[in-house]
């Protein structure tokens, strides 16, 4: 029998990490920016807040205060983040460095960051298994609603979760509506499309590309801290992140840049992710493979239909990818 009490908030927990790196690449791309660095920003934020947090836990002996077990986690996961946004930014926005060269430089070098100081904490720890647990910490950020328990079934399906996954569902709707909505986002979006005329109507193409560029780092940063935090309990490990930033790249085409519609669509993919652990395969590993194949071939799909689209408002856009000459107005 499929359990869906049980699976859905599975997936829920599972699609938070897509939704955060969904969200901040969409605002990244809406900018002419293609940030395919994603997957190492979610390591760096992932791993930054581990030493901040393994600081803060080893510093007090586990007497931790309520408020910075969690801010200072938190801070240093954004400001990691922010670095690597920064970086990105300036080789390929100020130096003009081609953008897809120096992403998967930075998804390279992010993991090799990650498993270098998580590595190395490891070792501090003397633990006797490739892992560090900080379960205090964790404890803080996959703490629910103190209702959630007496709630039922709805209570385990919509209340059931920590803080920073009604925080990823907030930002994917506040970044749709500064995208739709706003002169900010309408500048954004003019600076992704026609940077040139952007700059002809007096708006800072620089500042707007690293602003996106940045913030977009940060906010992928924290499905990094998500992971670490609440979905693996607190614990690091090496190489433990999978292929799930690359899923967030693909879902921003999947969602055709809107980011209120990535909160369905992660949970989507993320329900694709899991569905072989609710379906009954017995002893066939062959057809468990299949199921694991769910997601890709899902975005393989989705690739094709969406590059077989006409319409303009289901392209990328038009200056993604390019860098901008001014000199070339």
């Amino acid at each position: 029998m499929f359990d869906l009490v049980a699976f859905i908030p599975r997936a829920v927990v599972q699609a938070i990490p897509l939704l955060y790196g969904c969200t901040g690449e969409t605002l990244s791309e809406k900018a002419g920016v293609l940030n395919l660095g994603i997957p190492g920003v979610m390591y760096v934020g992932g791993i930054c807040g581990v030493i901040g947090s393994f600081l803060y836990e080893q510093s007090t002996g586990g007497d931790v205060n309520a408020f910075l077990v969690v801010a200072i986690p938190l801070l240093s996961c954004l400001l990691g983040s922010l670095l690597m946004g920064l970086l990105f930014s300036v080789l390929t926005i100020t130096l003009r460095a081609n953008q897809n060269v120096v992403g998967l430089a930075m998804t390279t070098f992010g993991v090799g960051v990650g498993n270098f100081f998580g590595g190395s904490l490891i070792k501090l720890t003397g633990s006797a298994v490739p892992s560090i647990a900080l379960s205090t910490t964790s404890g803080y950020f996959s703490r629910t609603l103190p209702f959630a328990k007496s709630a039922g079934v709805f209570g385990k399906l919509f209340l059931s979760y920590g803080f920073l996954a009604y925080l990823a569902i907030l930002l994917a709707v506040a970044a749709g509506y500064l995208l739709k909505h706003t002169r900010i986002g309408l500048h954004l979006r003019a600076v992704g499309e026609n940077p040139a005329t952007a700059d002809a109507a007096g708006i800072d193409i620089t500042r707007y590309k690293y602003l996106s560029t940045c913030i977009g780092c940060m906010i992928a940063g924290l499905g990094g801290l998500y992971y670490v935090m609440d979905y693996a309990s607190g614990v690091w490990s090496n190489d433990a992140f999978g292929d799930r930033g690359w899923l967030a790249i693909a879902l921003v085409i999947f969602t055709l840049w809107r980011p209120h519609v990535a909160i369905f669509a992660s949970f989507l993919f993320a329900g694709l992710y899991i569905l072989y652990l609710f379906i009954p395969t017995g002893t066939n590993l062959a057809v468990k493979e299949l199921y694991k194949m769910l997601p890709y071939v899902v975005t393989i799909i989705v690739l094709i239909i969406t590059g077989m689209r006409n319409k303009r408002e289901n392209q990328p856009p038009a200056g993604l990818g390019l860098p901008y000459f001014r000199e070339d107005r």
